[in-house]
């Protein structure tokens, strides 16, 4: 009942089918070598990483743009690591990072074989807070860009998820219901509830298991192939 119900899956990219750890950090190492920074690799990470990602929490909530995203959290990270880099060369860097980053292809675990499964099932997208020239590279370079119909970024609504409007302006331009739809993410509070707040089922991707919600509503795999026994 439920394969002939549901036409459409939505999914994340980011840390859902694209692993973006790994492959960010293949493009930090090959930047930090090209431009002889004097900072290990871990050493940049682990300072790097919390303030990316409270870049992009000030992003979705507006209190950042863009441009600060892109080049301010690298600015932020140096100064915190006393390493001293020009403004002129955190352009460079910013630049080459996502030029670098993109083409990458390191996948999670199972997610073409997932994809294979599902698409003669149900039409698939992508739903990502990403910048919409990097999401669409990262596809190309990773091999995945023949499993989608679309590609569908908050840039074009100019919110992110979970804004309601980010899954709305989605299913709207996927020609499809709500409730004949999942959304499929690792970030619950963006993917899963985002989609459930608008009547979307959802799964949750929850690789290292933190999250304990009572998934007898919402289910949660470990494993993209477990999604199969789901779909």
């Amino acid at each position: 009942m439920l394969k002939t119900r549901i036409t459409d899956i939505f999914f994340d990219l980011d840390h859902t089918l694209w692993d973006f750890e790994a492959n960010s950090k293949h493009a930090f190492e090959k930047l930090l070598r090209k431009h002889q920074i004097p900072v290990e690799i871990d050493s940049f990470l682990n300072v790097y990483e919390p303030i990316n990602r409270d870049y992009w929490e000030q992003y979705a909530k507006r209190q950042k743009t863009k441009t600060e995203v892109k080049y301010d959290r690298l600015t932020d990270t140096f100064k915190s690591l006393n390493v001293d880099v020009s403004p002129q060369m955190i352009k460079v860097l910013a630049d080459e990072y996502l030029y670098f980053l993109k083409r990458e292809s390191i996948l999670m675990d199972g997610a073409v074989e997932i994809l294979e499964y599902l698409i003669d099932k149900y039409r698939l997208h992508i739903l990502t807070n990403g910048f919409t020239e990097v999401q669409t590279d990262k596809l190309r370079y990773s091999g995945l860009t023949s499993y989608f119909e679309l590609l569908i970024t908050s840039e074009e609504t100019g919110k992110l998820k979970p804004h309601p409007e980010v899954f709305k302006y989605a299913l709207k331009k996927a020609g499809t219901f709500a409730h004949k739809s999942y959304m499929i993410g690792d970030n619950f509070q963006s993917d899963v509830l985002g989609a459930r707040n608008v009547g979307m089922h959802a799964i949750h991707f929850d690789p290292e298991g933190t999250n304990d919600v009572d998934f007898k509503i919402i289910p949660k795999v470990k494993h993209l192939l477990e999604i199969k026994e789901i779909l």
